[in-house]
């Protein structure tokens, strides 16, 4: 019982800092730091954290065979390169609570991915939360337009949604190899991968960091980012994952926008209106509906 006390805190724990990530990312970026500079860094520190832990038990292989290099190599591109560069991008246009909320589509669309990749069936409910969650995706981006936090919110959010669709793919590639391999083992072929993508979009961008301006605050927010929102929030999930069911460990991306948007509102003054709050409800409603299970 207390191992499980220990995997829900880690969750509650990874999950406030992805919540909190949204805004810390904002305080530096693009201000100080351009989008694809700000990836370049994450990714390469998060792969030398990854590669000096020894996190994981020993009843998984570790040696990657030949016929997964194809697979661990497209997990890479959609998983780290492609999901880190549209979110990052997308987070510098639009505003911490709209990031967030949209990032919900995520369970949404691995319905949708799994329905046609794995031939998992698409029952009435989950075709209706689908629509809803859709919906409230929708008019999320319609009503983008009247916020004042966010420079250019449509497009942000478009490029947030495209995120959650990069990264619905990554979950399915990945999920076969996670019951074959130790989940750091994976983990760390992933992000080394994924850090030679990253590196033609991300190195101008960090060349051209003026460091000399950052402040002590600064350089918090970014180790902040790069260690409690990648490293940890990954090690915390892995742990989880061994004590918990997928299920219960989804379910706690539900706490992203709570907390995105009690942080967002107390640091970056970010105003939550009511239409807002219906595009939570229709988005948390088809969620809901997408991962319900059918009772006898």
């Amino acid at each position: 019982m207390q191992d499980r006390h220990k995997a829900h805190l880690a969750l509650l724990g990874a999950n406030l800092f992805y919540g909190a990530g949204f805004t810390v990312a904002k305080t530096v970026m693009p201000s100080l730091i351009a989008p694809n500079g700000f990836i370049l860094i994450r990714v390469v520190v998060a792969t030398v954290l990854f590669w000096l832990s020894f996190f994981g038990g020993d009843r998984f292989k570790t040696k990657i065979e030949r016929k997964d290099w194809k697979t661990l190599i497209l997990c890479a591109l959609f998983g780290v390169a492609t999901n880190q560069l549209l979110f990052f991008q997308g987070l510098s246009l639009t505003s911490p609570i709209h990031a967030s909320l949209m990032m919900l589509s995520t369970p949404i669309l691995v319905s949708v991915f799994a329905a046609f990749i794995l031939k998992e069936s698409l029952t009435p409910l989950k075709i209706a939360g689908l629509i809803i969650g859709v919906a409230g995706a929708a008019f999320l981006v319609t009503i983008a337009g009247k916020d004042s936090v966010a420079k250019n919110p449509i497009l942000g959010d478009f490029f947030v949604f495209l995120n959650a669709t990069s990264y619905a793919i990554y979950l399915i590639m990945v999920k076969p190899l996670m019951t074959r391999y130790r989940p750091i083992i994976v983990i760390r072929w992933v992000f080394l991968i994924g850090s030679f993508m990253v590196f033609p979009f991300g190195i101008k961008d960090f060349v051209a960091i003026d460091w000399s301006v950052f402040q002590t605050t600064d350089f918090m927010a970014l180790a902040f980012i790069v260690i409690c929102v990648t490293f940890f929030t990954y090690l915390w999930n892995i742990y989880a994952l061994r004590i918990l069911s997928p299920s219960t460990a989804g379910a706690y991306i539900y706490l992203q926008p709570l907390f995105a948007a009690i942080i967002a509102i107390l640091f970056l003054h970010e105003p939550l209106s009511w239409m807002k709050g219906i595009s939570a409800v229709l988005i948390f409603t088809g969620v809901y509906l997408v991962g319900k299970k059918k009772t006898a």
